[in-house]
């Protein structure tokens, strides 16, 4: 299959169609952004199965038929529906999630999170991007076949992407019902809108909780401070040795590799973390590197007395949650028990250690050179009208090596509407470019005729 040779007229007349509902796509859509459907534990269910409803009243309307809620034990349910493959044709499996991260309004956002707004091109809301775009995506996809798939259609939105997901679980358990020929993971994107990007490798994760303990209890600083270790400087020397003096992560054999794909400049990365040009970037390597092929340790959470409650104490006991993504292929048992090894091995004055909320998740890197991989890069090319860059992506999906092993002759295709320049996926202002929208819907639509059209090829 070779890339660039679509017909310009094909691409043409599928853009002018797909503009004819885009309008419907974006009212459903503003709709999805309006419920909180946060499924972390703690927060109320009501939206998150409000949302699941919602989404499957959405995918019926453009086409999905038998679009329905997929009961996961011991979770909110998932979305599926099927259209079944004309004779000989491959079987797509298209995936979303419609759940989302917490969001308010006093954590920096211009508008209420929850209140969809259209601005300067974007659509601005929770979940705007992550993930709800990718519903709309898939929604749009649909409705642009106008009924006559060329490929046979699954669908998957899961409901617990952004928290412990079961989905995993019931995917182990019942691997003939995610069965296709190739996967397509809306949940990524670009650097920036109009790039266009395949995602080929995505960091794993793992974590822990490390608390130390020093004395039975508070005692006053000036009556006993000196001799005795407070905890929370103890904690404090323990987590300054994950860096070394240039930054790089510290721990004694953790996986890494240099990046081959497209580079990330360093002004673009500058700009799109905000970082001061005064500040220095740490580690070495090229940012490319630096993001998606090589180990970076945070401190996502420490309990320490809060500046207002300053008291003249010994901390008897601190913690810290540790987090480390590690490079794309890793083994996540090793690399987590790296990390513990390393924390104790460097707890000064013989303190009480404790590591505990273990936590380890895969990297994925997707395999490449395949048909359906390359006419992917194919129509991506043809609707941006531009070469098709690889990327990496810093953060983890679990799922992928999941699905990878129940169905191993699957192929990849990872894109999105998501870009690194604006849509701030988890934090504050999160929004989605309405032109990469519509543009993605029609990479999709494309994507599943020609694959209709050739087929997907065994290797």
């Amino acid at each position: 299959m070779e890339r660039g040779n679509l017909d310009p007229n094909e691409v043409n007349d599928l853009e002018r169609n797909i503009r004819t509902f885009l309008p419907d796509i974006i009212t459903d859509l503003k709709e999805l952004v309006t419920v909180p459907s946060v499924a972390f534990p703690g927060y109320p269910p009501e939206p998150v199965f409000r949302m699941a409803e919602l989404t499957a009243d959405f995918l019926k309307r453009y086409g999905l038929s038998d679009a329905r809620l997929l009961e996961i034990p011991g979770g909110y349910p998932a979305i599926t529906g099927e259209i079944p493959a004309p004779h000989g044709a491959p079987t797509v499996l298209l995936y979303a999630h419609y759940d989302v991260q917490p969001a308010r309004r006093e954590d920096g956002w211009e508008t209420d999170p929850w209140t969809p707004v259209i601005k300067d091109g974007r659509l601005y809301g929770r979940g705007s991007a992550d993930n709800k775009s990718g519903i709309a995506s898939i929604a749009g996809t649909i409705r642009a076949l106008s009924g006559r798939s060329p490929v046979g259609i699954r669908v998957i939105i899961e409901g617990e992407e952004e928290t412990a997901s079961h989905l995993h679980a019931f995917v182990e358990a019942h691997p003939e019902l995610f069965t296709c020929d190739l996967f397509i993971i809306t949940d990524m994107g670009k650097m920036v809108p109009g790039e266009p990007v395949l995602s080929t490798t995505l960091r794993g994760e793992v974590s822990c909780v490390v608390t130390v303990k020093t004395l039975a209890h508070a005692v006053h600083s000036g009556v006993f401070g000196g001799p005795a270790p407070d905890a929370l400087v103890a904690l404090i020397k323990m987590l300054a040795t994950l860096h070394d003096g240039q930054g790089d992560v510290a721990i004694t054999g953790l996986s890494s590799y240099p990046w081959g794909g497209a580079e990330f400049p360093e002004p673009l990365y500058r700009r799109l973390s905000g970082l001061p040009d005064s500040v220095d970037t740490i580690g070495t390597g090229t940012i490319s590197s630096r993001l998606w092929s090589k180990p970076s340790a945070t401190i996502i959470g420490i309990d320490a007395p809060a500046v207002r409650d300053a008291s003249n104490i010994l901390i008897p006991q601190s913690r810290a949650r540790v987090s480390l993504r590690i490079a794309p292929g890793a083994d996540p048992k090793h690399e987590v028990r790296l990390l513990t090894e390393h924390l104790r091995a460097n707890a000064p004055w013989h303190v009480q250690v404790e590591i505990s909320e273990v936590h380890s998740s895969n990297g994925f890197i997707c395999p490449v050179g395949g048909h359906g991989y390359e006419a992917a890069r194919k129509v991506m090319e043809a609707v941006y009208r531009r070469p098709v860059q690889e990327a990496g992506a810093g953060g983890s999906i679990p799922l992928l090596n999941v699905l990878k092993r129940a169905v191993p002759s699957a192929e990849f295709v990872l894109w999105g509407c998501e870009d690194h320049e604006q849509s701030r996926i988890h934090g504050a202002n999160e929004s989605v470019a309405i032109g990469e929208l519509e543009r993605m819907i029609v990479t999709q639509t494309l994507l599943l005729q020609e694959l209709g059209k050739r087929g997907i090829q065994k290797r």
